[in-house]
């Protein structure tokens, strides 16, 4: 077994013992490797953001949450040689690039033969235009919509005024290759749509959002015919 297959079955291993906690001697007998690999491949996989942790002591081990972690998904090769695409030709400034390069790592990693061949092949023939968003401002915004908290932005419009507002994130749009975020704007008291790589500056106020519809922000917008991309629209509403 490769690494990473040994990787994704120590995921899988610690999700069928949890809550129960698994010893690094007990997964090294599992997988016939040594302590010191299991060490190893337990900690690229905290780094990587799988939610592993460690319990020191008697009876201590090994855990992950199984609700912060998905299931094994079959795909079939055109289905995974499209999302290969897909996240492959996801802006590196866009919102959640990160993520997405690391979930398109994931599936590449997974896929043999001529099922990747392909995948490789049909993401070379993509490219893409980045857009200028500032790093620091893409993670505020992500953690915001994440949190349902504030954020306290420094923008600048398309005279180039500079503004400080205090708003409260309600969702993205994605139009003509540039990304938005759409919020109720603290300090104009109305909805606001700022366009991303015009913020040069984000930072939590601390304080809980309350909840917006995102529609009714976008009612009387040019945007206000905007719709779920299609892949999205097929999960339905969120509860």
């Amino acid at each position: 077994m490769n690494r990473t297959s040994r990787l994704y079955a120590l995921v899988e291993e610690l999700r069928a013992s949890a809550p129960r906690p698994l010893t690094v001697a007990a997964l090294a007998a599992r997988f016939e490797v040594s302590t010191r690999t299991v060490q190893r491949d337990l900690q690229a996989l905290m780094e990587s953001g799988v939610p592993v942790r460690t319990t020191p002591g008697r009876g201590g081990g090994w855990t992950i949450d199984p609700s912060m972690t998905l299931p094994p998904i079959h795909f079939t090769a055109d289905e995974a040689s499209a999302l290969a695409a897909a996240l492959a030709a996801a802006d590196a400034c866009a919102p959640y690039a990160g993520a997405a390069r690391t979930a398109y790592q994931k599936i590449a990693a997974s896929m043999t033969g001529p099922a990747a061949a392909a995948a490789r092949e049909l993401t070379a023939r993509i490219v893409a235009l980045p857009a200028r968003t500032d790093s620091a401002v893409r993670a505020a915004v992500e953690r915001a919509l994440a949190d349902n908290t504030a954020l306290r932005l420094s923008y600048v419009d398309a005279a180039g005024r500079e503004s400080d507002r205090e708003v409260e994130p309600a969702g993205l749009l994605t139009a003509d290759g540039r990304w938005y975020l759409i919020a109720w704007c603290r300090t104009r008291r109305a909805g606001r749509g700022f366009r991303l790589d015009r913020i040069t500056a984000a930072a939590p106020t601390g304080e809980q959002a309350h909840p917006h519809d995102l529609t009714e922000l976008l009612h009387g917008s040019s945007a206000a015919g905007a719709v779920r991309p299609t892949a999205l629209a097929l999960l339905g509403p969120s509860p």
